[in-house]
């Protein structure tokens, strides 16, 4: 099928403010979306208040634009009154859709309004068509996909799939998988899945290998990718069958929302006809204008770990176009760049007024930038120019060779709001208009706008014209007359039944205009009959039957995750010598790099009477069901299933072991887990944005001895396709060139504020980042056990031999009581390097950003 004849996609902008909203409605959006007020995923942005929402909501079908909600963060269990509080005031709203990650939420809005549209967030990792299918039975009708799927993962998802699917295709790239990043969590109790993020990506680092400091050449923003702009990619998007191209930036302005919703608009629209777009320079210019990290085209070519991330920077820099060639008293000469997406880019498009920025090497050698105001501009040729500043801003030597920056254009801001206030330029959508007069009957009008019809007649009746008499080109002037409202007239059919001229006072005419058009107005405002909402009390009383009483338990138990084969090889060893106590583990998960490690470490565990079980990678794309089928092969006794698309492909190839769900599920509530757990998953280990008073209550409504803590860890913080290893180790774009640097060497970041973090690459190369101070949850864990929790983890990361077992046989010896808290604290701190942290699990309080009390 030719693009031509594929249905378009939806566009979808962001929305922070109604400002942003307007600026998507009249520059091209299909749809919105924006924060559920109490419950928003980008915690610095603007709370809306319910009658915000309202009128948003209201404006945008107005003109014919969707409203997403999204309520795309986790739902802890003392949190369901409130969320059941604001469903109540905003399904009434009627939005399009939900956007959600929380399982149980989900299946709350199902329950609460079984029509209801929801969308299935980001934040899920919706990574392979596998879990699409498993979640089947929530009813989700569309899937937003991760950021780091490639065209042809997305062509291959959708081919198996008949949901609808959804892309980011510009704005901001979190290095890390959503859903499945902790760094602001581990470092400050601020949780990514709660809307706190604290933008650790944009942090500088400094990367020790082999305990040695790396000069990277003023390279520092190691994990800060450049912004995603698929704008070249659009025909290739449409030709894999995405449903809905996605603008992500709520945190943004209207400028931002403009440029993009217009750039993408033309785009589909080029694809679609054919036509060649019309300046894709023009475009990208006008979007880096508004905002950019320096544009690049993500992971839709797959990876190329040399240019995903630049590394000297990570704030908004703009369009580069050229270089300093010479420096003069107060102007600077530039040339034009023979970058590729620069061709056609002439020298004549900088004015007086507009921002520049350029970047060069100080006196030290290390990165620094300036920029000023142009005073004014001066063409040398067609690719070179003179770029003249106020005496205020010294030139320097120096500054030559630096690359220049376009980032602030001075007509922006006012041509944005002109296509919001100029009636000329607002959307305005096509109504079809009928007239129908006849001799002794009303004048009857027709208005439809393809979804809703209203007709109404004229007061007077249509009588014999003494002069000249009605006709059609009159009444479609006057029925046409419709510049104040969000109308324009498409089409005009007038049937006048007489032989003899009619007459009705024109003011009649004017009066079914205004009354019709008011009457279509309110009718797409209204946007239909809304939800039968069930009474609170039967909500919450439906909550309640969904918790499931603790069974009796044997009492706690302790499971190992070992990372690499000679912590399984230590581990038997310790075993067979008495130093570590085999009876009081209940399993090993081996957690490895190498697959070929598994088998040999399974076999060495099991002869010393263990049992053994093997983890999932946290990631399942396309293509990559070849390393669940080869754990399923070595007949473990259970597999850590770390995404849902592994639980789908075990349990539709028959696993006979037991599949556990890990805390990558980030299980917060008990109607998620009773979800998982009564769909086969035989335990669950609780998400990590849960502090111990979360912990209690979610154990305590839940199934407590099917439940699992990690006890112990060192927190997985950002979890990415992006490689450091290959990035900064070598020259090679992928695995299949990179030499496998981080087979060996050790690689360990250091932050701005002088936390270690290690980097541990998985089998498909995906990048785990750890914190490198350990926590752990001893000082909880008893009163967890007496709520009748099953199961602590204790992860092993980098440690070997006597360090490893003495930290396991400590929480041994404390689970069975032969050691107090005092005593495996003490032991514990005595073999770390980066002392020992309680982290989240001692955070009481959420985050709070500062803004306005929510008012419902």
């Amino acid at each position: 099928m030719e693009i031509k004849d594929l249905k378009r996609p939806e566009l979808l902008l962001p929305v922070g403010t109604k400002d942003m909203a307007l600026a998507a409605i009249h520059n091209g959006a299909d749809a919105i979306f924006m924060g559920v007020p109490g419950f928003n995923a980008r915690g610095r942005s603007h709370d809306f208040q319910i009658e915000e929402v309202k009128d948003i909501i209201d404006t945008c079908h107005l003109h014919g634009v969707k409203v997403n909600l999204a309520f795309n963060i986790l739902i802890f269990q003392n949190e369901f009154q409130g969320a059941v509080e604001v469903l109540e005031k905003i399904l009434p709203l009627k939005p399009d859709a939900f956007i959600v990650q929380d399982l149980g939420l989900v299946r709350l809005i199902r329950q609460m309004a079984p029509n209801q549209r929801v969308h299935a967030s980001t934040q899920m990792s919706i990574t392979n068509a596998e879990a699409i299918s498993w979640l089947d039975d929530l009813g989700i009708q569309r899937f937003v996909l991760a950021r780091e799927n490639s065209i042809s993962e997305i062509q291959s998802i959708k081919k198996n799939t008949t949901k609808e699917i959804e892309v980011f295709v510009h704005g901001a790239l979190c290095v890390s998988y959503s859903g499945q990043c902790f760094t602001s969590e581990g470092i400050g109790g601020r949780s990514a899945n709660r809307g706190q993020c604290a933008q650790s990506c944009r942090f500088t680092y400094e990367m020790h290998v082999d305990g040695e400091k790396k000069d990277l050449q003023g390279k520092s923003f190691l994990v800060s990718p450049q912004d995603l702009c698929g704008i070249n990619e659009v025909p290739k998007l449409l030709e894999a069958g995405v449903d809905c191209f996605k603008v992500e930036g709520r945190l943004k302005t209207p400028e931002y929302v403009a440029t993009a919703a217009r750039s993408f608009d033309e785009a589909i629209t080029s694809a679609q006809t054919g036509q060649p777009l019309g300046s894709p320079v023009t475009l990208k210019k006008q979007m880096a204008t508004a905002f950019s990290r320096g544009f690049y085209s993500g992971w839709f070519h797959g990876v190329n770990h040399q240019e995903l991330v630049e590394g000297t920077y990570s704030a908004h820099r703009g369009f580069e176009f050229g270089k300093i060639t010479r420096v003069n008293t107060n102007s600077l000469e530039v040339e034009l760049s023979d970058l590729t997406f620069l061709q056609g880019l002439k020298a004549d498009f900088i004015k007086p007024g507009d921002g520049i920025l350029w970047v060069f090497k100080d006196h030290q050698g290390q990165s620094a930038e300036k920029g000023g105001f142009v005073f004014a501009v001066k063409n040398l040729s067609a690719r070179k120019f003179e770029l003249e500043f106020s005496r205020d801003i010294s030139m320097d030597g120096i500054y030559l060779g630096a690359r220049v920056f376009y980032n602030h254009d001075k007509d922006l801001k006012k041509d944005v709001a002109l296509s919001v206030e100029d009636k000329q330029r607002k959307k305005r959508l096509p109504v079809f208009i009928r007239a129908e007069a006849s001799l002794g009957q009303p004048l009857k009008v027709q208005y439809t706008d393809g979804t809703y019809t209203v007709t109404a007649v004229s007061e007077n009746i249509c009588e014999a014209a003494k002069n000249r008499g009605l006709n059609s080109e009159d009444l479609k002037e006057e029925l046409f007359a419709l510049m104040g409202s969000p109308f324009r007239g498409e089409g005009f059919e007038c049937v006048i039944d007489s032989s003899t001229p009619l007459f009705l006072p024109n003011r009649q005419v004017k009066e079914l205009r205004q009354k019709l058009v008011k009457e279509l107005a309110d009718l797409r405002i209204q946007n239909g009959a809304a939800p039968v909402i069930p009474p609170q009390d039967e909500v919450m009383s439906w909550i309640a039957s969904k918790k499931v009483s603790k069974n009796a338990t044997a009492g706690l138990k302790l499971n190992l995750l070992l990372r690499d084969k000679g912590q399984a090889e230590d581990v038997a060893n310790a075993v067979k010598t008495g130093e570590l106590s085999a009876s009081g583990i209940n399993l090993a998960i081996l957690d490895f790099e190498f697959g070929l490690d598994f088998g040999p470490s399974l076999n060495v565990l099991r002869a010393v009477g263990l049992k053994v079980g093997v983890a999932t990678t946290r990631i399942l794309k396309p293509l990559e069901q070849r390393n669940i089928k080869h754990l399923a092969s070595l007949n473990p006794d259970a597999i850590l299933a770390r995404n849902l698309g592994a639980v789908q492909y075990l349990q539709a190839n028959n696993y006979q072991g037991q599949i556990l769900g890990d805390f990558s599920l980030n299980v917060a509530n008990h109607l998620t887990a009773e979800y998982l757990l009564n769909k086969g998953i035989s335990t669950l280990c609780l998400g990590y944005d849960l502090n111990h008073l979360q912990v209690s209550e979610l154990i305590q409504a839940g199934q407590a001895d099917r439940f699992e803590v990690t006890a112990y860890q060192y927190m997985p913080s950002f979890h990415m396709e992006h490689c450091v290893f290959a990035a900064f180790l070598s020259k090679g774009s992928s695995f299949k060139d990179c030499g496998k640097p981080c087979e060996k060497h050790d690689v360990k970041l250091k932050d701005q504020f002088g936390n270690w973090h290690q980097i541990k690459p998985d089998q498909e190369c995906r990048n785990t980042m750890y914190n490198g101070t350990s926590q752990s949850a001893a000082r909880y864990v008893k009163e967890w056990e007496s709520f009748g929790l099953g199961y602590i983890r204790y992860e092993a990361l980098k440690e070997r031999g006597a360090e490893l077992i003495t930290k396991i046989q400590a929480h041994l010896d404390f689970i069975s009581g032969k050691k107090n808290l005092d005593s495996l604290i003490k032991d514990l701190g005595n073999v770390e390097s980066y002392g020992l942290s309680e982290s989240h699990f001692q955070r009481e309080k959420e985050y709070q950003s500062r803004k306005k009390e929510l008012r419902v």
